[in-house]
């Protein structure tokens, strides 16, 4: 099973509407007690290689690896949750301390949550 700020490859078809389909990276963002408890679902932001500049928070900027070839925007205003046999492969990347501070922020930002 994945761990928190792992990137892995979900098969995120049939898509609706606006959101990101086919099998793609995602990053893994639900709390790590979820996910060491077996929970059935995770809470994803999926990745696009259609790169869009200056867009924090809506996106922020994962810079490519071995295993994920390109540089990648992770869509922040598409978090969801997705069952784990969506899960297909991984994990791709862990994403730095730094960057998961930045991705939390923007996640704050993104469903308003306040600090206190």
């Amino acid at each position: 099973m994945p761990d928190r700020g792992e990137v892995w490859l979900a098969n995120l078809d049939p898509r609706r509407g606006t959101e990101p389909g086919k099998t793609r990276p995602v990053l893994v963002v639900q709390a790590q007690a979820l996910l060491s408890a077996g929970h059935p679902s995770t809470l994803v932001v999926p990745l696009t290689t259609k790169l869009v500049d200056d867009a924090e928070p809506l996106r922020v900027r994962v810079r490519a690896t071995a295993r994920l070839r390109r540089d990648s925007d992770l869509l922040m205003d598409q978090l969801r949750a997705i069952d784990n046999g969506r899960l297909v492969g991984g994990p791709m990347a862990r994403l730095s301390r730094v960057l998961m501070a930045r991705v939390n922020e923007a996640l704050r930002e993104v469903l308003d949550l306040e600090d206190e």
